[in-house]
């Protein structure tokens, strides 16, 4: 019988988030263990291109592939520059969903759907817009193919450079059928019905899994909290944690269980691989 996590590693929690996090850990050859990369398995950075995953997480990842059924990470990047930047390929089994689940990388492949029209056009217009909206210095705007990203992290006002363009581009997405999603610092334009919480669905079914774990740290993956929610309801125990921001606070608000940033993802994962004490 596994023994209950301590204080020591993460912050109290609740009963049933515990109760999914002792299912996994129970059997996890038959959990769906999923991560986001940003923020969780990655400190953020300024520069996206920037970013790489905390120094324990590849290893910790190859040992966690040995026993969990299904290991993945769910992202906002493609799937093909998250494995790039991270150096995922070196764990195996794993699949990364990319673009919110758009795109699916694994076994080194990619696959990947036509880029919707909404984009494209989104794409064209965009640099106009934020002109016309007096976006301030240092606003730029992250191509991601399937999504654009317009981020505010550089300029001298972050949050009111922000609050300054979520007018105009929300406006923008309602006239070409996307979403304007809120993340931090960044307000990202996709497709509707393109979300971590849909894509943790599919992937969970997909893989018959019987127990479910999520780790996230921005308001993208707020969905993917309300579909572990969701499975606890159908039966599947589940739990969701916070890798902790001062920028979104409201991930941590509405977590089973918060760890410290990338460095506490990654020693729950640990525990969870047999290579901690908990």
């Amino acid at each position: 019988m596994t023994a209950p996590l301590q204080p020591d590693l993460l912050r109290p929690g609740t009963a049933d988030g515990l109760a999914g996090l002792e299912a996994v850990r129970a059997d996890p050859g038959h959990a769906l263990i999923a991560a986001d990369f940003d923020g969780t398995l990655s400190p953020i950075v300024d520069r996206p291109g920037d970013a790489r995953a905390h120094p324990g997480a590849v290893p910790v990842l190859t040992a966690l592939a040995k026993t969990a059924g299904t290991l993945a990470i769910i992202t906002g990047r493609p799937p093909a520059a998250a494995v790039r930047l991270g150096g995922l390929d070196a764990v195996p089994g794993l699949i990364v969903l990319g673009h919110y689940g758009w795109q699916r990388w694994q076994d080194g492949q990619v696959t990947t759907p036509e880029v919707p029209a909404g984009i494209q056009a989104a794409r064209a217009v965009l640099p106009g817009l934020l002109r016309q909206a007096g976006a301030a210095i240092g606003t730029w705007v992250e191509d991601k193919e399937y999504a654009l990203a317009v981020h505010t992290r550089r300029a001298a006002d972050p949050q009111a450079a922000l609050d300054r363009l979520r007018g105009p581009l929300t406006e923008l997405a309602g006239r070409l059928d996307l979403t304007a999603e809120p993340g931090r610092l960044v307000i990202e334009l996709r497709p509707p019905g393109v979300d971590k919480g849909a894509a943790l669905t599919h992937l969970a079914a997909e893989r018959a899994a019987r127990s479910v774990l999520f780790c996230g740290d921005d308001l993208g993956d707020l969905p993917a909290f309300a579909a572990v929610r969701a499975l606890r309801a159908e039966g599947t125990p589940g739990c969701s944690v916070a890798s902790a921001s001062p920028e979104s606070p409201q991930v941590a608000d509405a977590a089973d269980l918060v760890v410290d940033g990338p460095g506490g993802v990654v020693a729950l994962l640990g525990v969870i691989a047999g290579l901690g004490r908990g």
